[in-house]
């Protein structure tokens, strides 16, 4: 990370760098509405990439190229927050969309179903998958985010000098948690989140798995977060009905 001289190499790491920057910008891009612009994420992971050299500690168990893709993407998911690109009245919704989920949860014992949802909200079906379609990326989210709304992505993830215990087992916890509530979803948007992020198809190649199109993958893209999103926070994350689910009727 540094030249002959002791001072560190900045311009030789963000010219090979660069090309990490715009991979996961194109990456996001697939998850954002059409009106994001490709150019201010670029920007945005440029800072992110500055700070990973800035910050980099070589021996502290983590290649540069993973640190850095933490921050650079952390960057940009900053630079969204701040841009607020999803209309207040959608972010409105989806709230109202999450508090149906953990109120139908809690009375049924189980996940509830897309038809189920858009009668609690006074819905048509056909409405309520549209306003699942307009949510488009408000699901670009981190663990912490689900749990701690107040601290910026950057110092999360800021390389520590020392490791707090208690600080480790609240972080395996929430892992944990969200491994739980995944496994608790539906069949079907449970295979969707595997072939997401897991297997990292595109929504394209998922329809092709699922048998469905692009725009429907999204909808159950949106809906398998906001379900986890309930799962994470306030009483979704104590053992109740909620987690105790059976499998959603037909047609979920």
């Amino acid at each position: 990370m540094y030249t002959a001289q002791g001072v560190l190499a900045k311009d030789r790491h963000v010219a090979q760098y660069v090309p990490l920057v715009k991979r996961i910008a194109y990456l996001l891009m697939a998850k954002l509405p059409a009106s994001v612009d490709v150019n201010d994420l670029v920007q945005n992971g440029m800072i992110g990439l500055l700070d990973a050299i800035e910050r980099y500690q070589e021996g502290l168990g983590a290649q540069f190229e993973t640190y850095a893709s933490q921050r650079i993407r952390g960057a940009m998911l900053d630079g969204l927050r701040e841009l607020d690109w999803l209309p207040r009245s959608v972010r409105r919704e989806m709230r109202q969309v999450e508090t149906a989920i953990r109120k139908l949860e809690h009375e049924n014992g189980r996940a509830p179903t897309e038809s189920e949802l858009a009668g609690a909200l006074g819905m048509s079906l056909a409405d309520y998958q549209k306003l699942l379609l307009d949510a488009r990326g408000h699901q670009l989210v981190y663990i912490e985010d689900m749990t701690d709304e107040s601290s910026d992505f950057l110092e999360r993830h800021a390389p520590a000098t020392t490791h707090d215990p208690l600080a480790i087992l609240e972080e395996a916890g929430t892992r944990a948690a969200l491994v739980e509530a995944i496994e608790a979803l539906p069949e079907r948007e449970k295979l969707m989140m595997a072939l997401y992020y897991e297997q990292e198809l595109n929504l394209r190649e998922i329809g092709d798995v699922l048998g469905v199109t692009e725009s429907r993958v999204c909808q159950l893209h949106s809906q398998a977060v906001a379900r986890l999103r309930v799962a994470m926070t306030g009483t979704g994350k104590t053992k109740g009905p909620a987690h105790r689910r059976s499998a959603p009727p037909a047609g979920a």
